[in-house]
């Protein structure tokens, strides 16, 4: 089964929030809406900026701890690398 490896931010360059999930809609659409309590509903880290899909959940647990041990800077430039407008990808359907 896929799982998703993502990134929220609050705005560019704001508050980070690293997940993953096997149904990143859904996922998205309990973030936006303060579904969950916990880190990303206390600071409002709602925009989808990064993502990343694995065939196995186990691979996108494994990469998602891996990019939990980067510094900030590291993932700043990896979301910059494929997001430079720091767009919210969720608008206009792409995930």
């Amino acid at each position: 089964m896929p799982a998703h490896v993502y990134m929220l931010a609050s705005g560019r360059n704001g508050t980070l929030y690293l997940g993953v999930t096997s149904n990143l809609s859904r996922r998205l659409f309990e973030h936006q809406n303060g579904l969950l309590d916990g880190f990303s509903k206390r600071y409002h880290v709602t925009r989808l900026v990064y993502a990343e899909e694995h065939e196995r959940v186990d691979d996108a647990i494994a990469r998602e701890k891996q990019l939990k041990g980067w510094r900030r800077a590291w993932k700043i430039a990896l979301i910059e690398e494929s997001n430079p407008e720091w767009s919210d990808l969720s608008e206009g359907g792409l995930f």
